[in-house]
């Protein structure tokens, strides 16, 4: 790599971390970027909760931009599964995700309830989901070179202590499922949540305010099953569109399941990255792994991005004849 692509390189990723809070308010995505988005649907829609008759539970982590010292490290786990009240089927679901980038850490936490009926031969679902969001910046470890041309050592919108705060987090969607496809909407952090830093700054006692949003994001997903005609193939094409009103992006993935069994595929990030997939499905058990290659220009700094998912799902009934509702784990 040549020095002075080194040089920009280094400039402009202290550029993205410090220079959100040059205004001394800081606006970010705090939701997590995955190649397998459909494999924790509930993470992006809280009217997934539920949607099969199984307790489901999924847990990742994603390595993204191998080869970047301090770049994004994401660890996820889901958890949802249905129920009825007063003969309503309803869901309900958790979800916890915490990821690390420079300077930043966030943590995700929340819980979700959906309230289902059936609609055009399918079941349409509208959910909800509350909890909180964590937002830390370590302040105390920021350096700034001598000779950057971008920041001031003694930028009082820079802060040099370690910051932490809490707030409140909401979001709603719809979820539709058919025997032949599924689509979904949602809308997360839609309260628009602002996390309020205090710290003191320089020699004296006065104290510094900062700011986090997460803005709100608007997700759209959908995708369906082909079977292949006297084969045990079936095509899963996915696709999902995300937005926070400033930046809009797209993914589709296409991928080949044999026998509900093994499964390939692969993907396409809008102006960021192709992905390859593998995964298998074995009785209760699923296991998938993603590769991404970036096509943009941190491919001359990055190898790639490596995501890992696992999971586990236990089948319920739910039938008004079956007062056992599920069989117990330990005779299975």
């Amino acid at each position: 790599m040549k020095k002075s692509f080194l040089k920009y390189y280094l400039s402009l990723l202290l550029t993205l971390v410090l220079g959100s809070f040059t205004a001394f308010e800081a606006r970010g995505q705090v939701d997590a970027q995955f190649s397998q988005y459909w494999a924790v649907p509930t993470y992006y829609n809280a009217g997934a909760t539920g949607d099969t008759d199984n307790i489901r539970i999924r847990g990742g982590a994603r390595l993204q931009w191998m080869g970047i010292d301090n770049a994004p490290k994401t660890f996820i786990a889901t958890g949802d599964m249905p129920f009825k009240l007063m003969n309503k089927r309803l869901g309900t679901g958790l979800v916890l995700q915490q990821e690390s980038m420079g300077l930043y850490k966030n943590l995700n936490l929340d819980a979700q309830i959906s309230y289902k009926f059936k609609l055009f031969k399918g079941i349409f679902s509208v959910g909800a989901e509350v909890g909180f969001i964590n937002e830390s910046f370590r302040g105390s470890e920021v350096f700034i070179p001598d000779d950057d041309d971008y920041h001031e050592s003694g930028d009082d919108a820079i802060p040099t202590q370690d910051l932490n705060g809490t707030t409140v987090d909401l979001g709603l969607g719809v979820y539709y499922t058919h025997k032949l496809f599924w689509l979904g909407i949602s809308g997360r952090h839609l309260n628009n949540p602002t996390i309020t830093f205090n710290a003191e700054s320089g020699e004296g006692t006065n104290e510094r305010n900062y700011e986090f949003k997460a803005g709100r994001t608007v997700y759209f997903m959908g995708g369906c099953n082909i079977p292949i005609k006297n084969t045990l193939f079936e095509v899963i094409p996915t696709f999902m569109v995300k937005s926070d009103f400033t930046f809009t992006t797209g993914e589709i993935n296409g991928r080949i399941r044999y026998n509900k069994f093994l499964s390939a595929g692969v993907g396409y990030r809008y102006n960021d990255a192709i992905s390859a997939t593998i995964g298998a499905e074995f009785k209760n058990f699923y296991l998938g792994y993603s590769y991404d290659y970036p096509v943009s220009d941190i491919s001359k700094a990055s190898s790639g991005s490596h995501e890992i998912f696992l999971g586990y799902s236990l089948k319920l009934d739910l039938s008004e004849k079956n007062k056992n509702k599920h069989k117990s784990i330990r005779i299975m």
